[in-house]
């Protein structure tokens, strides 16, 4: 008897194992990268990565066939188009980045599934840490008034972003703001059954990226092209 109950703890063991081992994320593109997002008591690697194929994407999508076309342009773009109501999620991710967000729903503490505005959870560890840590003062006090008062919404939030898209370049936590509110949260009302994940992926070479402080002069980086 005693022998038999032992047998079959080991098999609920093992089978536990093997279905921690399937949840684990491996699949990692940007471990070359430097780290640009760090948090205690998160997974910062596998947001990393989520960052940077994120980064990826807008890129890869807004750019169309102009090769000088940059970063903060892209954030623009999606911000804008977010803002509005003019989002084509479905255009626009990549299978990577499909594989990140499953790997991503993992973590329930990040997401509020039953909420209309936004399916992020703004009271979880990783979002009070990108919060604490946004370096512009007004949006950091904005950002915490809006949740305070239980009113934080991707569209709230993003009007005061509209203007400071540049921001997400060097500040990083608002950039993992911008990448989990308006790319990833938005995956779980997408039916995937109509996306096409078999596009072509091209690879963007971040070190090309030029520095804020040029596009910080550019008169044509907030225009919509």
């Amino acid at each position: 008897m005693n022998s038999k109950i032992s047998i079959q703890v080991f098999l609920l063991v093992i089978t536990l194992i093997s279905c921690k081992q399937e949840k684990v994320f491996s699949n990692y593109k940007y471990t070359d990268k430097p780290v640009v997002f760090t948090c205690e008591g998160v997974d910062s690697k596998l947001l990393n990565e989520a960052l940077y194929s994120f980064e990826d994407d807008i890129l890869n999508h807004y750019k169309g066939v102009k090769e000088n076309f940059r970063l903060d342009q892209a954030y623009s773009q999606l911000i804008r188009n977010s803002v509005f109501g003019r989002l084509k999620l479905e255009d626009i991710i990549s299978k990577h980045s499909v594989e990140i967000f499953e790997a991503l729903k993992k973590d329930t503490s990040l997401w509020e599934a039953n909420t209309q505005e936004s399916h992020l959870n703004y009271n979880s560890a990783t979002l009070k840490c990108i919060s604490n840590n946004i370096n512009d003062t007004a949006l950091k006090t904005t950002y915490g008034a809006l949740v305070a008062t239980n009113s934080m919404s991707p569209k709230l939030f993003g009007a005061p972003l509209v203007s400071k898209y540049r921001n997400t370049i060097k500040d990083k936590n608002l950039a993992m703001y911008v990448a989990l509110d308006l790319y990833y949260a938005k995956m779980l009302d997408l039916d995937f059954s109509k996306v096409n994940l078999n596009k072509p992926e091209q690879k963007v070479d971040f070190n090309k990226l030029p520095a804020l402080e040029k596009q910080d002069i550019d008169p044509h980086a907030e225009h919509d092209h």
